[in-house]
């Protein structure tokens, strides 16, 4: 059942990520991998907002600062990277278009961040 939640958390930070891409980078005129930085910090604090409410409910609030940290650490760093490396990639090396390579970046990374977030992030024993 966390995997869906993670993955319906995830499919609508999809959304926020490409919105904010596009906005960035064709609204904006930012230049496109900084574009996709900038639209994964939103999309991270978006999704980690979401896990914190609904994903992870029962987690104290006194640990939420050090989880954020954690969810930056592993899935923002991830994300961060994977996502300006395969976008580049996607874009530049096989021509696709912007928002279709971001879109195949950020398929790349969805199982290591929930792997990341379940097992180091939001862990559970902490609670107690």
């Amino acid at each position: 059942m966390r995997w869906m939640k993670f993955s319906v958390v995830g499919m609508a930070g999809v959304a926020v990520q490409l919105s904010g891409l596009w906005f960035f980078a064709r609204g904006l005129g930012i230049p496109a991998i900084v574009s996709t930085a900038m639209a994964v910090e939103v999309a991270l604090l978006h999704n980690f907002a979401w896990h914190e409410a609904w994903t992870w409910p029962c987690l104290p609030v006194e640990g939420r600062l050090r989880r954020l940290l954690r969810f930056h650490a592993a899935n923002g760093f991830v994300s961060l990277v994977s996502n300006a490396v395969f976008t580049w990639l996607f874009t530049e090396c096989l021509g696709m278009p912007l928002l279709v390579s971001n879109l195949g970046a950020i398929g790349v990374t969805a199982l290591l961040n929930f792997f990341l977030a379940n097992q180091w992030v939001f862990r559970y024993e902490e609670v107690a």
